[in-house]
């Protein structure tokens, strides 16, 4: 089975006859005898999934790494972070994947206001099963717990991915940026309650 290892900004992925799907254009580097090819959207459901994401205005192209050796990944020198999925599912924003192994299944699920709100499209990626996806942050991905009671408060443009059993809603208010005129409209921030794993950056788009 392949294995995704983070090396400060830069992907592992050891190959064993096996193969991932990495964020096209992501190689830097291999050793071994790989090959690779377009994995398209990278969604499962064919042409419904691509539709879908078409119409969400997300943008998600793969490429299918194959074979035996080390693929180097990286993007942008952003920070690169390897989170573990068993039988569990990742919402997480398309711009955000790096790698994923292939025990687990991408799709598009909509994300409604906060979509059309913060301006990246109205769908998300959904990834499920049990295996590893490699996140990539401006700066040092945080993860932030939510639990019972104590709902957790974020900055939409900070906000990258989520886990666990979590609701998620738009909350209207000031905000730091409208507190030193540079907010264009609205105030808003997200709102996740329930119990799970909120990750952000330490950066704003």
């Amino acid at each position: 089975m392949a294995v995704l290892t983070a090396s400060k900004r830069v992907l592992h992925a050891d190959l064993e006859g096996d193969s991932v799907r990495a964020a096209s254009g992501s190689m830097v580097s291999y050793t071994g005898k790989v090959d690779f090819k377009s994995a398209g959207m990278g969604a499962t459901g064919g042409f419904r999934a691509a539709l879908k994401r078409g119409v969400g205005g997300e943008s998600l192209s793969l490429m299918t790494c194959a074979g035996v050796g080390r693929v180097y990944l990286a993007q942008d020198a952003m920070d690169v972070t390897v989170v573990e999925l068993t039988n569990d599912r990742l919402m997480i924003e398309s711009e955000h994947i790096l790698a994923v192994t292939d025990g687990l299944q991408l799709d598009v699920q909509f994300a409604g206001l906060r979509g059309m709100h913060t301006g990246q499209g109205l769908a998300t990626t959904s990834v499920t099963g049990t295996g590893q996806c490699a996140i990539i942050s401006e700066g040092p991905l945080i993860a932030l717990a939510v639990t019972p009671g104590q709902p957790l408060v974020v900055d939409p443009d900070a906000y990258v991915a989520g886990t666990g059993q979590t609701q998620m809603t738009l909350v209207s208010g000031v905000s730091w940026r409208s507190m030193v005129g540079e907010d264009g409209g609205e105030p808003y921030s997200l709102r996740f309650e329930g119990q799970g794993i909120v990750y952000i950056q330490p950066a704003e788009r």
